[in-house]
């Protein structure tokens, strides 16, 4: 079977170098209601998607997550823009962990159908749970109690996409 969408699926890989250029505010819109679409427990849309395009914010992100990481790196491999996503501590809504993460999934998926490049990137709970974190989570209008799930790099790929790698091929089973 084949269609746009399972096409975009297969194809769609992380970036890890991007061009400087600014997305356009569209695309970006675009990446952000993939996010608010995704599937979350019992329809409790728990996640806070945070786009962030300040030049200082975006170096305080890097900076923050660098130093976690023990790295003096850009984690964010140069994207003009980082999409945090937050969610409820998961003692406090018990799938907000994977509420998170499907929306981050679905806003990878959907900046490969737009033109754009993204790269999931780690560390956001480790860096949201310093005073520094909590004060941007404060700057942001977010709401108490919330962690870091992840984030995502994205801009517009420095270099082309690479091929997908082969499939192993146990990886999945049919039963019936």
């Amino acid at each position: 079977m084949n269609n746009e969408v399972l096409k975009a699926l297969r194809e769609r890989r992380s970036v890890r170098s991007f061009k400087p250029e600014q997305i356009k505010d569209e695309e970006l819109k675009a990446v952000l209601e993939a996010g608010i679409y995704a599937p979350t427990g019992m329809g409790h849309q728990d996640p806070w998607i945070v786009a962030v395009q300040n030049p200082e914010i975006v170096a305080q992100l890097v900076r923050m997550n660098a130093k976690i990481m023990g790295t003096d790196s850009n984690p964010y491999y140069g994207a003009p823009t980082i999409v945090l996503v937050f969610a409820s501590h998961p003692e406090k809504w018990f799938t907000s962990v994977h509420d998170g993460t499907l929306v981050l999934g679905n806003m990878m998926n959907a900046a490969y159908a737009v033109g754009l490049g993204s790269c999931w990137i780690h560390r956001e709970r480790e860096m949201f749970e310093t005073e520094e974190g909590r004060q941007l989570m404060k700057r942001f209008g977010l709401p108490d109690g919330l962690i870091g799930i992840g984030s995502i790099a994205l801009g517009y790929a420095a270099n082309a996409i690479p091929a997908a790698k082969p499939r192993k091929a146990d990886y999945y089973r049919i039963i019936k």
